[in-house]
């Protein structure tokens, strides 16, 4: 055996059982020990550096552009947009952070020291609670902005928005001090992972069912509430959600945060059943389980670089906001009398809502002058 397949039995694959999968930047504990299994781990250690890359590419680029267009244009600046924008941040941050996992599932260890494995698995950590806790926020004002429209008018306000976001962030913290407090790297040549004291079982045990429950069970909880909430007062009511542009626009908000919430949910369900379920089951020692786990986690951090495709296509602000800081918006109104007047006539919308869609960039007749 050369000395590659040495490191990659010896270094990546120890059977420690002191971390926790809990962590999804946390190596399985799977060893090779056929040919085919040592194959199929030094395959794996190529396609999924590319993959993290790639999705890094396409993470950071989307969030920082949504980042820019809620910060560039004032009428983007809506309470929802507000929860975009947190949720766009710590995307961004994570992304950041996601080459340093590739290049250590390609050489087989952390080369980056004790610092930086702290750093990066706490920013990881951080985004996975943050963006729940944020799409929780979303769907309360969902729920607000439909069944007590003014009633709640006072409370769903941007600065309101901002202050509930920051609560988001230092909760992320505190709930992520263990992960802080023991990520850890055992010398030259190891794993960066959580490392828990002993009973090694019960601290494993004990974070796998807290933050299961606190960073997504719980949350997901309140978010099928409210939205259920929202279906039974519209049923009962007879609200008639197409009865003006006001509404209408509320109905498109609403629509957009539940497909984004449904891809969040879609994208890490399987990766907190697998915690769990490996509460009551011991995880195996193989490949097979090794590449299920890796799949689970490659699924989970792709959820960091769809939203903004997803904003994309389901709102036409975004859209407009993204083709404009693109400069892929021609100028209209510019080409001869007869569309000067449409021109002028788009800049005449009555926005009766903070979250309307019906909003129109000023600056779309403008080119590329940001």
């Amino acid at each position: 055996m050369d000395s590659s397949l040495e490191v990659l039995e010896q270094v990546l694959w120890n059977d420690t059982r002191n971390e926790s999968l809990s962590c999804p930047f946390c190596s399985s504990n799977a060893t090779p020990h056929t040919e085919q299994e040592i194959y199929t781990a030094q395959l794996s250690s190529l396609i999924v550096p590319v993959i993290f890359f790639f999705v890094c590419l396409v993470g950071l680029v989307g969030n920082m552009l949504v980042i820019y267009v809620v910060l560039r244009y004032a009428k983007m600046k809506t309470v929802t947009n507000i929860y975009i924008l947190n949720l766009a941040i710590a995307d961004a941050l994570f992304m950041i952070g996601l080459p340093f996992m590739a290049i250590q599932n390609a050489i087989f260890y952390w080369p980056f020291g004790f610092t930086m494995c702290r750093i990066v698995m706490a920013i990881d950590s951080i985004n996975q609670f943050t963006s729940i806790f944020c799409l929780t926020a979303m769907s309360i004002d969902r729920y607000l902005a439909v069944v007590h429209p003014v009633r709640a008018a006072n409370c769903r306000k941007p600065s309101i928005a901002k202050i509930f976001s920051c609560i988001s962030w230092l909760l992320s913290i505190i709930v992520v001090l263990p992960v802080i407090a023991f990520s850890h790297t055992d010398g030259q040549k190891s794993m960066c992972n959580i490392k828990w004291p002993d009973p090694v079982k019960v601290w494993s045990t004990v974070f796998i069912l807290y933050t299961s429950l606190l960073g997504f069970f719980l949350p997901l909880f309140i978010i099928c509430l409210c939205y259920l909430l929202i279906i039974l007062k519209v049923k009962s009511s007879g609200m008639r959600v197409n009865s003006s542009k006001s509404r209408r626009s509320e109905k498109r908000v609403t629509q957009m945060v539940v497909v984004v919430v449904a891809v969040f949910v879609l994208c890490w369900l399987p990766f907190y059943i697998l915690n769990i379920v490996n509460l009551a089951v011991e995880p195996p020692e193989d490949m097979l389980f090794h590449c299920l786990y890796l799949f689970i986690v490659i699924l989970s951090y792709t959820n960091s670089c769809a939203n903004p495709i997803l904003y994309a296509f389901l709102s036409e602000n975004f859209k407009k906001s993204f083709q404009k800081a693109l400069c892929l918006k021609k100028a209209r109104g510019h080409r001869g009398g007869k569309n000067t007047g449409l021109h002028k006539k788009k800049h005449k919308v009555n926005v009766t809502s903070p979250d309307t869609e019906m909003t129109t960039l000023a600056e779309n007749g403008r080119g590329c002058n940001h």
